[in-house]
């Protein structure tokens, strides 16, 4: 194998949370070209794009106020999600809205006058997110929304008088309803009898429709409108895959949406006014953040593949031709080395088929080493996206695997539940049925497979090397949680009732948790281990890897602990990520 060098994999520079300036003077981005996620601006008609925020925190989201040039920007402490918001002004001067460190602040969207903004937090109770508005100029604060429950604020409506709510009933099931902020009561627009999902709500130019996407009563997330005076939803466009981030232009007659091909996007344009539906080419990837420009003649996207790391795209909505309009991600030195995955499907134990990512490494013959790499969520989904680690593994001479077992989103909403509550072992068989699939290619050396994944794709890793031990020559577990029992206890409390929804509750499944917890089998691991875990991490407790890493010490087992100084559930900062994925790198090659 070639001599470790990861540095340039993860020097590559990403684009997320893109927006065009209402007034048409730039396009605002995030991207962690300083090691750290900022706010950058390319003026239009500019070659380069300029540094517009400089704070030590990373900026987690941007999104202008309506009808301004100012930016409102998100910020939490190292990775602990308890997001404060910040304003920008168009002069640069950064004005703090919220000064509530211990709570979170989940924006959702400015007034039409730009005077106010609607946002969700957890001030009155840790575990419930209640609704306020705030004005940008006095920035007094008003409760609008005190209930029980999970509410986020969609969108304030065109006449200033309402705010459209999402409640959250489950993870993948939500409600949505008008608050009238002059009378502060609530009307119920959705009405369901299994769960549904509601997103990317957008109005018709007289607001008395609203064009969104939803699940309702299907398998797959399609294109509707409901109108708001009878609440009847009406489809517009159905598939047989989800459709994803709808937006609209401002003059209300175009539509853009992606949808989800078995974790690839296809870009779609829907005219309005005939009815007409359009697509276009793009590189194999994942298409976010669909915009339209305020000329009008533009589409913008995020496009990133495996081949082709995030950058803004822009399609001209004349001869619907895409060029690609940064260049941030470029690194010639790894243009001719990045690998697309082919895309696979494989039988499980029940014979259910099951999607995965098929990565192999380029020129390489004979049989290979293997490293599945099982997503988190586990409603989540393993898309064809460039990841860096992933990639350096190929280089590296491993072929790479990654399953979207069951519980994963993209394939329908029965398939997603097929592992919730007690059928939580199902998902792990998925994943030793893989194992067996890739024996029968003859590709890989059955003697060399490594597990790895993060958050509940760690806690999948602690199952499969303390149910199924002969298969594993290592494992890497990062922000994992090796007992059920344990991480409902101390997940953040307005997370703990959506997280029962999936996994079950203490009170009537705790002795289901106790079978089949890592924690408690964790003397028949025998593969070497190797545990990562950010010191502020709020949805699973660093303690869930402390734990696990106490009972394999107090064996002589293999394993080795790093804990990350000032990150959270995932990593942010350059200098942490070349370190952690540094020694991961390291541990494989020393065990396979």
């Amino acid at each position: 194998m070639n001599e470790l060098t990861i540095d340039p994999y993860f020097h590559v520079r990403t684009v997320k949370c893109f927006e065009y300036d209402p007034r048409g003077k730039r396009i605002s981005f995030i991207s962690d070209f300083t090691g750290v996620p900022q706010v950058w601006g390319l003026e239009r008609g500019g070659r380069w794009p300029a540094q517009t925020s400089f704070s030590m925190k990373g900026i987690t989201f941007i999104k202008y106020i309506a009808s301004t040039s100012d930016l409102l920007v998100g910020m939490d402490t190292d990775g602990d999600e308890k997001e404060q918001l910040y304003l920008i002004k168009e002069n640069g001067d950064q004005i703090p809205l919220t000064n509530s460190p211990e709570h979170l602040h989940l924006f959702g969207d400015s007034s039409p006058d730009g005077k106010w903004i609607a946002w969700s937090s957890n001030r009155r109770n840790p575990a419930f997110l209640d609704v306020y508005i705030q004005n940008l100029e006095t920035l007094e604060i008003r409760r609008v929304l005190t209930e029980d429950g999970t509410f986020y604020v969609e969108k304030w409506f065109p006449d200033g008088d309402s705010l459209l709510i999402k409640k959250v009933n489950a993870p993948l099931d939500y409600d949505l309803g008008v608050l009238s902020l002059e009378t502060g009561e609530m009307d119920w627009l959705t009405n369901h009898q299994r769960g549904a999902g509601y997103k990317d709500v957008h109005f018709n130019k007289d607001g008395d429709l609203i064009y969104l996407l939803t699940n309702q009563d299907r398998e797959f997330f399609g294109l509707a409108c409901i109108q708001l005076a009878t609440k009847q939803l009406i489809w517009l466009e159905r598939g047989m895959w989800d459709f994803e981030d709808l937006t609209m232009n401002k003059e209300k007659n175009k539509l853009a949406f992606a949808m989800n091909e078995g974790g690839i996007s296809k870009g779609y344009l829907v005219d309005l006014k005939r009815s007409t539906l359009f697509t276009w080419d793009t590189p194999m990837g994942v298409i976010t953040n669909l915009r339209f420009s305020p000329d009008h003649q533009k589409l913008a996207y995020v496009l990133n593949g495996p081949a082709n790391p995030s950058d803004i795209w822009e399609l001209d909505l004349k001869t619907l031709q895409a060029e690609r309009l940064t260049h941030v991600s470029r690194a010639p030195i790894l243009e001719e080395k990045l690998v697309e995955p082919e895309l696979i499907n494989y039988p499980s134990f029940d014979q259910l088929s099951i999607p995965a990512f098929y990565y192999k490494p380029s020129g390489a013959s004979g049989k290979f080493p293997v490293v599945i790499y099982i997503h988190g969520g586990p409603e989540s989904q393993s898309r064809a996206a460039y990841s860096p680690f992933l990639q350096f593994l190929l280089e590296q001479g491993y072929a790479v695997v990654a399953p979207n077992i069951r519980g994963s989103t993209g394939y329908g909403k029965t398939y997603t539940q097929l592992d919730n509550g007690r059928k939580r072992m199902d998902a792990v068989k998925d994943v030793i049925f893989l194992i067996e699939w890739l024996k029968k290619t003859g590709d890989i050396d059955p003697e060399k497979v490594a597990i790895m994944g993060g958050s509940y794709g760690g806690f999948m890793v602690l199952m499969a090397i303390s149910h199924y031990p002969e298969l594993w020559a290592a494992a890497i577990d990062v922000v994992g949680m090796s007992s059920l029992r344990t991480f409902l206890q101390t997940t953040s409390p307005w997370r703990k009732k959506l997280r029962e929804a999936e996994y079950g509750t203490i009170e009537k499944d705790g002795d289901f948790f106790d079978r089949i917890d890592p924690l408690n089998h964790a003397e028949k691991i025998k593969a070497p281990l190797m545990v990562l875990h950010g010191v502020n991490d709020p949805r699973v407790s660093i303690q869930e890897s402390e734990q696990i890493v106490k009972k394999l010490k107090g064996r002589n087992h293999p394993v080795e602990f790093i804990r990350i100084e000032e990150e959270g559930h995932s990593m942010v900062k350059l200098n942490n990520k070349l370190n952690s994925y540094t020694n991961m790198a390291i541990f494989l090659k020393e065990y396979l």
